[in-house]
């Protein structure tokens, strides 16, 4: 043990290299600039995410403190489309109809009857493709049938005639001449809408 501690050849080979040293400082420099970029990027997303929900928040509040909708005072979803009261209609399985089909043919644009905030995009079995808004007090407008959605997301901001999807016959009106079921939830109740709609 001793010789080898006294052996100046084993000792030089002990110290780092110039060649060693300039090749961590690279390997750290690049760790440090990685972490940096990573952290360019996420944060401000995280950021901006954040500002978005508290957004959302505050605009909700907002419209919850509002009336809800009154006879004729929404704008129709399908403005050149014909409207005909369907409300309390027969459908399978012992249902009642739980709002209005607005008829017209596939990929009409579908427009937001009022201001809101959109708190779905989404599917389920009897509507198929949905979109939700929650308008002035806290009223859910219920958009189904759809054959595909507009850019529109979760926490969206829309005002009334933005276009929030496209007339189709998902769901189980699979088969049906392509339309836009559109029914309106007071206080977690569905109300007849066709009352509340201007008509042409």
């Amino acid at each position: 043990m001793l010789a080898d501690d006294n052996n100046p050849q084993l000792k030089q080979k002990k110290r780092p290299t110039f060649l060693s040293r300039v090749l961590s400082v690279l390997i750290k420099a690049a760790v440090l600039l990685m972490l940096l970029f990573v952290f360019d990027r996420l944060l401000p997303s995280i950021s901006q995410q954040t500002q978005s929900f508290v957004m959302a928040k505050w605009q909700q509040l907002s419209l919850l403190q509002q009336e809800p909708p009154t006879e004729n005072s929404l704008p129709s979803p399908l403005p050149e489309q014909h409207l005909t009261d369907t409300w309390g209609a027969a459908r399978s399985q012992g249902r009642s109809h739980e709002g209005i089909d607005i008829f017209a043919a596939r990929g009409t644009p579908i427009r937001a009857t009022t201001q809101g905030i959109v708190s779905k995009v989404g599917e389920n079995t009897l509507g198929g493709r949905v979109v939700v808004v929650v308008g002035p007090g806290g009223a859910g407008h219920y958009y189904a049938h759809l054959e595909d959605y507009a850019d529109i997301s979760p926490n969206d901001w829309v005002d009334a005639g933005d276009i929030i999807g496209y007339v189709g016959d998902s769901g189980n009106a699979k088969g049906t001449p392509p339309h836009v079921h559109y029914g309106i939830y007071i206080s977690g109740s569905a109300v007849n809408p066709y009352p509340l709609l201007q008509k042409n």
